[in-house]
C-alpha cells in the first residue's frame, strides 16, 4: 500500500480568508496537503519533507515593522515554492525586490496579460495570452528581484506575476484559489503536479485503504462508540469504521428533538436493517429541550447541545464493554471555523460541537478519520464505500440541529413548526429537480409574530425564512437564485399546511458577510 501522505504541499498560512480554499484545491488535485502557520519552524518544516510550499495571502503589509515572515532557508530547500499575493511580496522582498503601496488599491476582477514567453506555472492557464483573475491587494511589486522574470500584468499591476525557473520559485499577485479566477485550479494543478512532481496519489479509494489501516491501528480490539446523527459526515465516518472494525462499532443515535421530521426512523432503518451495523436509540428530546429552556445565545445553545451529547455518549459507553473510543465525523471546514485551521491565524466564527476534544472527566479517546476531509471528499468516499446516492449527497445538517435553526430560545412548539414546514420545502425541491443544484438548504424560525389573513380572519402568527446557497467548499457561499413560481408555491404550501406560519421570506444574503446557518 502506499503512503497517501508521502507526497505532500505545505501551505503556510499568513492570514488571508483564503487560505483554507488553496488546501482546497491543490487536494482536488488529488495531492495531500497541509495547512501550517507561517511561523512553523524549519526543522518541522524539514520534517515534513514537502513535495512543494505554497506562501498564502494575508492581510499585512511586507514593509510594516514586525511583519510575518519566513526564515531564510525556507527558499533554500530545494523544493518548488509558490507565492500568492503577500506570499509573492514575501518573496519579491526577501530577494531584493521592492514592495510598495498602490497607487490604486485591487479588489475584484481584472484581466491577466501573459508577457512573454509565460514558463511553466502558466502551462496551459491562458486563452489567447489571457485569462480573468481575481485580486484583493494594496500594495504591489515596483521592482523585481534579480533572478526573476515578469509572466504577467494587468492594467493596474505591473507585477502580476514573476517567475525563477532555475530555482522553481513562482509568485501570483491574484488569488487562483477563488472561484472568481476561472481557471485558477489549472494553475495550481500546473504547480502541484507538474512542478512539484505529485502524482495523484489523495484519491477515494487510496483514502478509504489508508482509513481503514489506520482505524484497526488506533483501536486494536478496543469497542468503539459513533455519535450518528444521519448527516452526510457520521454517516459516512460510521460507514468506513464499520469497515474497519465491523461489530467493535456501536452507534449512538440520539434522539434530541431537534431532528428533522421522521428522521429518526429514517436513520434506524438505513443503518441498522440495511447495512447491518448496531445502532443504539437514545430518546433525550426532554432533556435537551430542558436543558435548553430559556437560552437565547446561539454559543451556549450550541455548548448546551454539545456538553448534552457528550455526557449521553459517556452513559452509552459505560454500558458497553471495553468502549474506550468515541468516533465522530469531524472533517476539515468544522476544524477551520472553530480554531482557525490549527494556525489562529483565523477569526474564530462559530465553535462547533465536535470540535475540540473531549473534557478531562471523560475517558474515551477521540476517533475523528474523517478529519482531514472536505466535504466533496467525504461525499465521494460515501459512494465508494456504497452508502446510498441519496444519503451521501443530502445537504449538511449542523450538528446542534434546528437548535440553531430557530433563532433564540427553542421550544417544542417551534421545533415541531419547523420540522414541518422545513420538510415540505425540502419536498418540492425534489420534485422540481433543485435539490441537488443547491448545496445547502433548510428553513429557519424566527420566533416574531405579524398579522396575516386567512380567509376572512386575521392571523398572528410566527415567520419562517428559507435559505438555499451554491458553494464548492462552504467557506464562501452564493445564495441560489430560486425561481419565484417555485418560491410561491413553497410558500403557499408552508403557509396553507403548516399550522402556525402565516409568512414566508427568503433569504438572499451570500458568505460572506452572512453565515450560511443564522446562528
Amino acid at each position: 500500500m502506499s503512503d497517501i501522505h508521502s507526497q505532500k504541499i505545505l501551505i503556510l498560512d499568513f492570514g488571508s480568508q483564503y487560505t483554507q480554499l488553496i488546501a482546497r484545491r491543490v487536494r482536488e488535485a488529488h495531492v495531500y496537503c497541509e495547512l501550517h502557520p507561517f511561523d512553523m519552524s524549519m526543522d518541522a518544516i524539514r520534517t515534513l519533507k514537502p513535495s512543494g510550499i505554497i506562501l498564502s495571502g494575508g492581510p499585512c503589509s511586507v514593509y510594516d515593522q514586525g511583519a510575518p515572515s519566513v526564515a531564510e532557508e525556507l527558499f533554500e530547500l530545494g523544493v518548488p515554492v509558490l507565492g500568492i499575493c503577500y506570499g509573492l511580496q514575501l518573496m519579491s522582498r526577501h530577494f531584493g525586490g521592492e514592495v510598495v503601496p498602490a497607487g490604486k488599491r485591487e479588489f475584484g476582477h481584472a484581466e491577466l496579460q501573459a508577457a512573454g514567453h509565460p514558463g511553466p506555472l502558466f502551462d496551459g492557464f491562458f486563452i489567447d495570452d489571457t485569462s480573468p483573475v481575481w485580486m484583493s491587494h494594496g500594495d504591489h511589486v515596483a521592482r523585481v528581484p534579480d533572478g526573476f522574470e515578469v509572466v504577467a500584468v494587468t492594467a493596474n499591476a505591473p507585477v502580476c506575476a514573476i517567475q525563477n525557473v532555475e530555482r522553481n520559485l513562482y509568485g501570483v499577485q491574484f488569488h487562483p484559489e477563488v472561484n472568481h479566477t476561472p481557471r485558477g485550479e489549472v494553475l495550481i494543478d500546473t504547480f502541484v503536479r507538474k512542478i512539484c512532481g505529485c502524482t495523484g496519489q489523495w484519491t477515494p479509494g487510496q483514502i478509504i485503504e489508508d482509513a481503514v489501516t489506520r482505524i484497526r491501528g488506533q483501536v486494536g480490539s478496543d469497542q468503539v462508540i459513533l455519535g450518528l446523527s444521519g448527516g452526510v459526515d457520521s454517516s459516512v465516518a460510521a460507514a468506513l469504521i464499520h469497515r474497519a472494525i465491523g461489530d467493535q462499532l456501536t452507534c449512538v443515535f440520539v434522539d434530541n428533538g431537534l431532528l428533522r421530521l421522521a428522521e429518526g426512523d429514517q436513520v434506524m432503518a438505513t443503518f441498522a436493517k440495511n447495512l447491518g451495523v448496531k445502532v443504539i436509540r437514545v430518546d433525550a428530546e426532554q432533556r435537551f429541550l430542558s436543558a435548553l429552556a430559556g437560552e437565547s445565545d446561539p454559543e451556549k445553545k450550541r455548548k448546551i447541545i454539545g456538553g448534552l451529547f457528550v455526557d449521553i455518549f459517556e452513559e452509552e459507553s459505560k454500558r458497553i464493554q471495553d468502549a474506550n473510543w468515541l468516533a465522530q465525523g469531524t472533517i476539515y471546514p468544522d476544524v477551520i471555523e472553530s480554531a482557525g485551521a490549527k494556525t489562529g491565524k483565523a477569526h474564530n466564527i462559530k465553535s462547533h460541537h465536535n470540535v475540540g476534544g473531549l473534557p478531562d472527566y471523560m475517558k474515551l479517546k477521540l476517533l475523528e478519520p474523517l478529519r482531514e476531509l472536505f466535504k466533496d471528499e467525504v461525499r465521494a468516499i460515501g459512494e465508494e464505500l456504497g452508502l446510498p446516492h441519496q444519503m451521501v449527497w443530502r445537504h449538511p445538517f449542523p450538528g446542534p440541529g434546528l437548535g440553531v435553526r430557530i433563532l433564540g430560545e427553542v421550544k417544542k412548539e417551534y421545533c415541531d413548526i419547523l420540522r414541518r414546514a422545513d420538510a415540505i420545502y425540502i419536498e418540492e425541491l425534489y420534485a422540481s429537480g433543485h435539490y441537488e443544484k443547491i448545496s445547502q438548504a433548510f428553513a429557519v424560525f424566527l420566533p416574531v409574530k405579524s398579522v396575516g389573513v386567512m380567509g376572512d380572519g386575521r392571523t398572528y402568527e410566527y415567520v419562517v425564512a428559507l435559505r438555499a446557497v451554491e458553494t464548492k467548499d462552504f467557506m464562501t457561499a452564493g445564495w441560489y437564485p430560486m425561481p419565484y413560481e417555485d418560491l410561491a408555491r413553497i410558500s403557499g404550501r408552508i403557509i396553507n399546511e403548516v399550522k402556525g406560519i402565516n409568512r414566508v421570506v427568503y433569504d438572499i444574503s451570500s458568505k460572506p458577510p452572512a453565515t450560511i446557518e443564522w446562528e
